[in-house]
């Protein structure tokens, strides 16, 4: 993918996290890697999405340094960078304040999965980091916070469960692309909704084994059958 493409779709994947109601004002922001190239646009720091365009964006390497950009790179660069670095099957970072998510992750609470339409998207309870130290604030934040996402995520597929919840912060989603992180991103704030509300009803049983296999791998797995052959 050429970086004007990757610009491209980073911009759209902004502006469509603004369009399904995650982000209020500048509380956002979308990146997206070039994998061969080593190179990562990401979204600058607190420009209005209704004045975004796609030469605003910047582009960064993996080690942080802009490459192209006149505008400050958005302040969570660290925490995307992280990301990409461990988890190298990712293409695309979204973080949010949405509502639901974001009250998940204050309450130190994972999303437990209560049903299929979670289940559709992720193999399992969206997890919560631990709180973070007093030395890790202080210090490297946002480089900090992408650590402690990392080390939640040893023993889980960072693909079969494409988010997290940072403790008393808010959600981070990815996927393959920018585009897919978006979707994640969407979609994770509508099963925290569900689940907030199945859980003030009274409800609460996690979903069996038997039934999250059985949604996440007839979308996702070896042998998928949701949707259309692949062109």
């Amino acid at each position: 993918m050429s970086l004007e493409r990757l610009r491209e779709e980073v911009l759209e994947a902004n502006l469509e996290i603004v369009r399904r109601g995650l982000v209020l004002y500048t509380f956002g922001n979308v990146s997206g890697i070039d994998r061969e190239a080593g190179l990562v646009v990401i979204k600058p720091s607190g420009v209005p999405y209704e004045k975004l365009a796609a030469r605003d964006l910047v582009i960064t390497t993996l080690d942080g340094g802009t490459v192209e950009g006149s505008l400050r790179p958005s302040s969570d660069l660290a925490t995307h960078l992280a990301l990409y670095r461990a988890f190298p099957g990712v293409g695309g970072v979204v973080h949010t304040h949405s509502r639901h998510a974001t009250a998940w992750a204050q309450a130190g609470r994972e999303i437990p999965c209560l049903g299929t339409t979670h289940a559709d998207s992720f193999h399992g309870p969206v997890p919560v980091t631990p709180e973070m130290a007093g030395d890790q604030i202080a210090e490297d934040y946002e480089h900090n916070t992408g650590a402690v996402i990392v080390r939640r995520f040893v023993g889980l597929d960072p693909m079969r469960t494409p988010a997290v919840l940072v403790a008393q912060h808010g959600p981070f989603a990815w996927g393959r692309t920018a585009a897919e992180a978006a979707h994640n991103a969407v979609v994770l704030e509508e099963v925290a909704h569900m689940a907030a509300l199945t859980v003030a009803l009274g409800g609460g049983r996690a979903i069996s084994q038997a039934l999250l296999d059985k949604h996440f791998l007839r979308k996702h797995g070896a042998g998928k059958y949701y949707g259309q052959p692949d062109s």
